[in-house]
């Protein structure tokens, strides 16, 4: 007779909750589903009632799957944000990202380390760590306020900076979640330890996934659409090639420990102006973003379904956080950032408001989890999978109206 293979029931409950999460919003909006916060609803309504469920995918048990599967998510959601980018050059267009990168971020990242100090009574390598992991916004979420496809043209000044930051922030959180580790596992800060971290974590590793990224970027580009003359590889409609660009920026550039983050979303940037306007750019993206779009589903539909293993951690300092980060923390830091820069008061507000947080953040704390034992380590994955459920909610719902709106004033 039948047998329920647990694997088989996996298989058939993810399915549906992707499903429904999809295809439920069409009776109410026309709009195109932002199925991020259904995703995870989903997950934990189905998987709730399968026994053994959420402990099998407890990620303070098992950080190394949840690492890995984030990390795909992101390289291919950096790369297809820098390929999404039309332009590089205007006036004033990158001083909105510059100030939300050197100024914003390291803010988010004191005031949550203060508040997880105080309000969670974390240690201060866990108050830090907690900062870097929830600091970066998020390329793979964030849809809905970033640049459309490649040349679709027509990019406003918010979406502009949202799309750069994201793709940036997520390596530049990097040296700032090392740093955690080495006072976690060295005990206490020394003069010659933060040398070290500013000398190795900050300028080598940033400056090499930078410079690693151009030149897979351009090897990359001029291997589509110039080697060899008159027969380029772009003629060939396959664009699976962004896959593998995305893989050799990131991999060659680990290997000399550069961060493989930066490399990602800056090899699309170079990318993209090589034969800027070939169409074979969509395809491209099209292609990482599909494999993007469902690897991002299946982890948010098991991170609704792993929840009940994390409530037992999940208590009013861990929520405290998550909302102060949502409501309080980036929205106050983005404002005191983009001060002086002229802009008007609605595009200001979406910029300084709509910080999605997300896949990146389950990366670094996976990845924070592998390398080094860490101190209230349950409190901390609670207190991720609250503020990536309450920003896909509050973000996720709202992000494509005010957008909208913000592009009307122009």
């Amino acid at each position: 007779m039948f047998s329920f293979d647990p694997y088989h029931v996996l298989l058939a409950t993810a399915g549906l909750a992707i499903i429904v999460s999809y295809w439920s919003p069409r009776f109410i909006s026309g709009r195109e589903p932002a199925a991020s916060a259904l995703l995870v609803i989903g997950g934990f309504a189905a998987f709730a009632w399968v026994p053994g469920m959420p402990d099998a995918i407890n990620p303070v048990e098992s950080p190394r799957i949840w690492e890995k599967a984030a990390e795909i998510c992101v390289i291919l959601g950096l790369f297809g944000t820098g390929l999404r980018i039309d332009r590089l050059v205007g006036r004033d267009l990158w001083k909105p990202t510059f100030r939300l990168l050197v100024i914003a971020m390291p803010l988010t990242i004191l005031a949550l380390a203060l508040v997880g100090w105080q309000a969670a009574g974390m240690t201060l390598a866990g108050a830090l760590l907690l900062g870097a992991v929830l600091s970066p916004t998020d390329p793979v979420l964030a849809g809905e306020v970033q640049v459309g496809r490649p040349t679709e043209g027509g990019e406003h000044q918010v979406q502009f900076a949202l799309t750069t930051e994201a793709g940036l922030n997520d390596g530049l959180a990097f040296p700032f979640v090392h740093l955690g580790i080495l006072i976690a596992t060295a005990g206490a800060l020394s003069v010659g330890l933060f040398t070290e971290w500013a000398l190795r974590d900050v300028f080598y590793r940033v400056i090499v996934g930078a410079a690693g990224g151009a030149a897979v970027g351009w090897l990359l580009g001029k291997s589509l659409f110039d080697w060899p003359e008159g027969n380029a590889l772009s003629k060939t409609q396959t664009g699976v090639v962004a896959f593998a660009g995305v893989i050799l920026a990131y991999g060659l550039t680990e290997l000399i420990e550069g961060y493989g983050f930066i490399a990602a979303f800056v090899a699309g940037l170079v990318l993209r102006r090589e034969e800027s306007e070939n169409d074979f750019h969509q395809r491209l993206h099209d292609f990482s973003q599909s494999i993007e779009h469902t690897l991002t589903a299946l982890l948010l539909v098991a991170l609704g379904a792993a929840l009940p293993s994390l409530w037992p951690y999940l208590g009013w300092p861990e929520v405290i956080v998550a909302v102060a980060l949502i409501f309080v923390v980036r929205p106050v830091a983005a404002w005191f950032a983009l001060s002086g820069l002229g802009l008007r008061w609605r595009a200001r507000a979406v910029m300084a408001f709509y910080g999605v947080r997300g896949i990146g953040s389950i990366y670094y704390l996976a990845y924070a989890g592998h390398h080094v034992e860490l101190v209230n380590e349950g409190a901390l994955w609670a207190t991720i999978a609250f503020t990536i459920v309450v920003s896909t909610l509050v973000h996720g719902l709202t992000a494509g109206l005010a957008v909208e709106r913000v592009i009307e004033e122009k």
